[in-house]
């Protein structure tokens, strides 16, 4: 499929705010959460610009992106629209939670609940992005039971990463280290898996499956429906050599998890502004490892509709 920079922002960074929001409100829940306001403005500031911005960059990706809202009424059949109806809702708690720890310094009572359900609503969000992709029978890559663990464990880890990162810029003792270190674990094994399964899966449609003519034997392509190129095979066609795709794996694997994961662990033994500088820096390599590997996830799927163009397996 071809990548679209719009979508692939989108994910990355709603992602990364669902998560830092979801992470914010589990803290108030347990009462671990600093009453800051300088901190709390800003993270909830940060959350709040990622998904805004992720949400409106989707649009750009529409051929009418004013009739963006329509999608909105479709909720029962279409994961597309029951992501758009979460998103919605979800500020609804989060906008309570925020009001409650910026303007009233309070993250007790109502406001800690709101912060619970503004993190399953986070969560639940980040699940129906998932689904959009992970229900498209017709794409083998994202038709995979990885790839839903893979968008939230890798919403929750960069979030750790910015609330580690904004602690200790503010100065505040969260001790979050240690659960983005889990939470990068959990995405190495989630990635590594994602990865594993679609390399070792055979692909279900065929040239012949989609003709059916496989009961005469091998089918192949005598003319092409077009002779130069067109919206689908540009769209839904695109190619990456696989020498390259490994290449960026490894690219994404490296800026993504283990560079942070190594910056962070270091962060918890240093002394003076070198925590500060570790934990800005695994921000950054997560956020530019995060935007590559989300690249290869539609770089890497191909729609069965290349069948028709040649291709001998989608």
């Amino acid at each position: 499929m071809h990548p679209a920079y719009s979508v692939i922002f989108f994910t990355t960074a709603t992602g990364a705010g669902y998560g830092l929001l979801t992470l914010l409100g589990i803290l108030a829940a347990f009462g671990t959460l600093p009453v800051d306001r300088g901190f709390a403005v800003t993270s909830v500031g940060i959350a709040f610009v990622l998904i805004v911005g992720g949400l409106l960059s989707s649009t750009f990706h529409l051929g009418h992106p004013e009739r963006a809202w329509r999608a909105l009424t479709q909720w029962r059949s279409s994961w597309l629209s029951r992501e758009g109806v979460l998103a919605i809702l979800t500020f609804g708690p989060t906008g309570l939670f925020a009001l409650g720890w910026v303007v009233f310094e309070d993250i007790g009572g109502i406001y800690a609940v709101a912060g619970v359900l503004g993190a399953i609503a986070c969560m639940a969000t980040v699940y129906t992005t998932s689904m959009i992709y992970a229900s498209l029978r017709t794409v083998r890559a994202w038709n995979d039971p990885w790839v839903t663990p893979v968008y939230l464990v890798l919403s929750l880890a960069t979030g750790a990463l910015l609330a580690s990162g904004l602690a200790s810029l503010f100065g505040v003792a969260l001790q979050l280290e240690n659960i983005a270190l889990v939470l990068l674990v959990l995405a190495t094994f989630a990635k590594l898996s994602y990865w594993r399964s679609i390399d070792r899966r055979s692909s279900e449609s065929t040239a012949e499956s989609a003709t059916g003519l496989g009961h005469l034997g091998k089918v192949r392509l005598l003319d092409p429906p077009h002779t130069g190129t067109n919206y689908l095979m540009s769209e839904m066609g695109y190619q990456i050599a696989r020498k390259h795709a490994i290449k960026l794996r490894r690219v994404a694997f490296a800026l993504g998890i283990l560079i942070p994961f190594v910056l962070t662990l270091a962060a918890m033994f240093l002394a003076g502004l070198l925590p500060v500088i570790a934990a800005v820096l695994a921000v950054l390599s997560a956020a530019v490892g995060v935007l590559v590997e989300r690249w290869l996830f539609f770089a890497e799927a191909k729609h069965v509709v290349t069948l028709y163009y040649g291709a001998s397996e989608a």
